[in-house]
C-alpha cells in the first residue's frame, strides 16, 4: 500500500467532540470520521511538486507555504489523533492547522501561480525528475496543486479547521 498525503477539513466542534470521545473511550479512540467531501487524498502529487519546486525554484516562497500546507502547526493540539483508527501509524501523527491559519494558507495558496515552474519541466525531467511518470507530470501536478487550493478555500470560507496526516 503507497503513503498518500491526506488531508480533512472539519469544523473546531468537531475536534473537540473528537477529543472528548478520546478522553471517554477506554482505548483513547476518538470516532474520528469526517464526511468523505471535506477530506482529500493528494496521493504523492504535493511531495513531488516541492522536490521538483525545491531543485527548480529553490529560493522560492511558495516552498514553505505548500510545506505548511500539508505539516501543519506543529504546536496545534491534536494528540488525541494519535490513533490507529485515525491514521496507520507509518509516518508522525496527524497535525493540525487552526481555522485562522486555514484562512492564512488559503489566500497564500490563492496566490501562487506554479505555470512558470511547469515551464521548467523538461529540464527538471532531463535532470533525472520523475523517473518512472510515463503520463503528463506537469498535467498531474497542476490537478492536484489546483485540488489542494480549492480545499483550502472552501476550509477557509467555512471557518474549517484542517487536519494533515500520512497514511
Amino acid at each position: 500500500m503507497a503513503l498518500t498525503q491526506q488531508l480533512a477539513r472539519v469544523p473546531p466542534q468537531y475536534l473537540d467532540r473528537c477529543r472528548e470521545a478520546a478522553a471517554s473511550s477506554p482505548d483513547g479512540d476518538p470516532r474520528w470520521g469526517p464526511p468523505d467531501e471535506d477530506t482529500l487524498d493528494l496521493g504523492w502529487a504535493v511531495w513531488e511538486l516541492l522536490t521538483f519546486n525545491r531543485q527548480m525554484q529553490p529560493d522560492s516562497r511558495h516552498i514553505g507555504i505548500l510545506e505548511r500546507s500539508i505539516t501543519g502547526d506543529l504546536d496545534a493540539p491534536v494528540a488525541f489523533l494519535d490513533h490507529p483508527e485515525v491514521y496507520d501509524g507509518f509516518d508522525g501523527p496527524p497535525a493540525l492547522l487552526a481555522p485562522a491559519a486555514v484562512t492564512e494558507v488559503a489566500r497564500e495558496l490563492a496566490a501562487m501561480e506554479i505555470d512558470s515552474l511547469l515551464e521548467t519541466l523538461p529540464a527538471y525531467r532531463e535532470a533525472g525528475g520523475f523517473p518512472a511518470f510515463t503520463a503528463d507530470p506537469g498535467a498531474y501536478l497542476a490537478e492536484h496543486f489546483a485540488r489542494l487550493r480549492t480545499f483550502y478555500d472552501v476550509a477557509g470560507l467555512q471557518g474549517m479547521a484542517v487536519v494533515v496526516w500520512v497514511d
